[in-house]
């Protein structure tokens, strides 16, 4: 073994015996070049950043808890996968999963105005890939799924659909490129049945997706391409134009706003929804691109003249099929309390709610506010 590696490989055991007497500072040393990668596997179980947060708390508590008894059988990664695992299953087996609009009910008439939000805690959340450190390439040279993959927005919204125990299979083998055998150790069963839920969730994912995913697509379109065709969407937003807008959308495209239940399919009825309320013309808008989920994404920013600035309205997280625009899902930062139905007709209007500001502005590297 070169000096180099029997020196890390002393230091890492160093660490683990120091932090397995207590010591807080080795042990948080131990776990941290995990932290990410584990932040992205508890936010494919559960659909949410703040349920990741949670559940990465209490994974690493868990594993600071039951250090004592780690005897290393397995790498430190694949033992701390496994409390992360168990503990998002718990989280799972607590609550209702979360969705996109398009799973939790039919599309809105055409002639409707958007209607009243449903609480946030039914609604997938948006991902700061970039922000948190979503790497390019494979976890390992067994998996089936990029990184980037993993957290797109149709892959997790797919996950959901499944029961826990072949979500965190498909996860682990197919993502993480765990053998069989890694996954049936903790889940404390057998090969044979992590073979049949990955069979299983397999099938019921690709139900759910397309066929090609955003990673391929944006690399077959190339830099250039896709920066075209988010300038042209930016464009189309910033001057009110809705025929400009509706003619980059897929005949079939969806156009989703989380809190919002509502939403439209097809670009007439996102025409004829985007005419009567969003470009109507009583809005101006700013836009600020970034990225969330692995994909191109565009914040929102809507004037208002009280106070003489752009206040952040909407993160939109696109997606492609080919050169058009399938599926966008605009995160709205307003609050989702009940009110008149009237209000969400103008939603732009109502105030801004700081903390979903954060969460789907600040998170993402955009600005609270544009002059």
């Amino acid at each position: 073994m070169p000096p180099a590696l029997t020196g890390a490989k002393a230091h890492g055991e160093g660490l683990l015996e120091r932090a397995r007497t207590g010591e807080e500072a080795a042990f948080a040393q131990l776990v941290e070049p995990h932290r990410r990668e584990l932040h992205a596997h508890c936010y494919r179980m559960l659909g949410s950043v703040h349920d990741a947060e949670d559940a990465l708390q209490d994974a690493l508590l868990r594993a600071w808890r039951a250090l004592p008894r780690f005897e290393g059988r397995s790498s430190l990664r694949s033992w701390l996968y496994t409390i992360a695992t168990n503990t998002c299953l718990d989280q799972i087996a607590r609550r209702p999963k979360r969705v996109l609009p398009i799973d939790h009910g039919p599309a809105s008439d055409l002639h409707m105005a958007p209607g009243e939000p449903l609480l946030e805690s039914v609604w997938i959340e948006p991902y700061p890939d970039e922000i948190l450190g979503v790497e390019d390439g494979f976890a390992d040279p067994d998996a089936q799924y990029e990184r980037r993959e993993g957290v797109e927005l149709a892959f997790i919204a797919a996950l959901q659909h499944l029961p826990g125990t072949q979500r965190s299979v498909l996860i682990q083998r197919e993502v993480l490129g765990f053998s069989a055998k890694e996954v049936a150790e903790s889940l404390q069963t057998s090969v044979a049945s992590v073979n049949s839920a990955l069979q299983r969730a397999r099938a019921a994912v690709q139900e759910r997706v397309p066929e090609q995913t955003q990673q391929a697509t944006l690399r077959a379109l190339g830099e250039d391409s896709v920066r075209g065709l988010v300038d042209r969407y930016v464009d189309a937003w910033e001057r009110n134009d809705v025929e400009a807008f509706v003619a980059l959308l897929a005949e079939d495209a969806t156009f989703t706003m989380p809190p919002l239940a509502s939403w439209y399919q097809g670009r007439e009825a996102i025409r004829d929804w985007a005419s009567n309320f969003s470009l109507s013309g009583a809005w101006r808008w700013r836009v600020v691109c970034t990225t969330a989920n692995g994909q191109p994404a565009l914040g929102f920013y809507a004037w208002n003249a009280q106070d003489e600035s752009y206040r952040p309205f909407a993160l939109n997280i696109l997606s492609f099929r080919g050169t058009q625009v399938s599926d966008v899902t605009a995160f709205i930062a307003r609050s989702g309390e009940p009110r008149d139905r009237e209000v969400f007709q103008r939603y732009p209007d109502e105030p801004v709610d700081d903390a979903k500001v954060d969460d789907v502005f600040t998170r993402f590297g955009l600005p609270a506010q544009l002059r």
